[in-house]
């Protein structure tokens, strides 16, 4: 008696777990219609479900590799009038930027498609790292919450992509970024081809995994002290190079594991008041 007791409290329990499993099933239009109340007031939501369920047809396409594809979400929302991304005078807005990929390529790429949008001036609120992703969170005072579909256009030129969009509030967005595929947008230098930067506030860039040696030509209005630094695909440090003197031309012999190169001056880029001209040499 006692057996078969257990037995139908077995079978019992079996069955209410089950049905307490069945109860908790997200269907893809309930992750969906969860995912667009999470972009609109609860006001706009209701008022304009009729309208919202009409544009959002066929469901199924605004799902990608089994997610809700959150850019075409806001997009949809966007071209029909259902989400405003202006404030009435400039607000302090929080970003936060989530990947599983290298820290410190990941805050590079950001940091350039920022801006890229016209974001230059932004203060890091956290950074947090552990097994399974880094968060990189930052604040910036602006007329306007950041455009997603701006974002995704410049990350889409790094070979990165926007994998998920979570709005926490009117002032705040999460962004969850994937960058296996990534690479910083500049110039490739290939051999025999020359190149010329123009006098910048900004340090110079280039990919040099394609070439051996490079020749650098510094203008005679220059006075340049060299500082150069080699880093590989995943912007880790290789080498750095510094001169204490002013140098006309430099030969650079590429480290065999570089990707990146950045060329600046030791002490102030405003010592480069003309031309660096650069003539790469060699295939690898």
């Amino acid at each position: 008696m006692v057996k078969k007791f257990l037995l139908v409290l077995l079978f019992l329990g079996s069955l209410y777990a089950q049905e307490t499993e069945d109860t908790n099933v997200t269907t893809p239009a309930e992750l969906l219609s969860a995912k667009i109340q999470g972009f609109v007031s609860e006001e706009t939501y209701k008022q304009n479900l009729d309208f919202i369920n009409a544009v959002f047809d066929p469901k199924s396409a605004y799902f990608k590799n089994d997610r809700v594809d959150s850019v075409k979400v806001i997009q949809t929302l966007q071209d029909n009038g259902l989400l405003n991304l202006f404030f009435d005078t400039p607000q302090e807005i929080r970003l936060n930027f989530r990947t599983n990929g290298s820290p410190i390529f990941f805050v590079k790429i950001i940091g350039d498609t920022l801006s890229s949008l016209g974001y230059y001036k932004y203060v890091t609120i956290a950074s947090t790292r552990d097994a399974s992703e880094f968060i990189w969170s930052i604040n910036l005072t602006s007329e306007y919450a950041t455009d997603p579909l701006l974002l995704q256009k410049e990350l889409k030129k790094k070979l990165c992509e926007i994998v998920d969009i979570q709005r926490d509030n009117a002032k705040e967005w999460s962004y969850l970024i994937d960058i296996s595929h990534a690479k910083l947008n500049v110039e490739q230098l290939e051999d025999s081809k020359q190149s010329v930067r123009k006098r910048s506030l900004y340090e110079h860039w280039f990919d040099v995994s394609k070439i051996k040696t490079l020749d650098v030509q510094s203008s005679s209005r220059n006075h340049w002290y060299p500082y150069i630094a080699y880093y590989d695909s995943s912007l880790h440090l290789l080498k750095v190079i510094k001169k204490e003197t002013i140098y006309k031309g430099l030969y650079l012999e590429i480290p065999k594991n570089a990707t990146y190169m950045k060329i600046s001056d030791l002490y102030t880029l405003k010592n480069i008041k003309d031309e660096l001209i650069f003539y790469p040499k060699g295939s690898r």
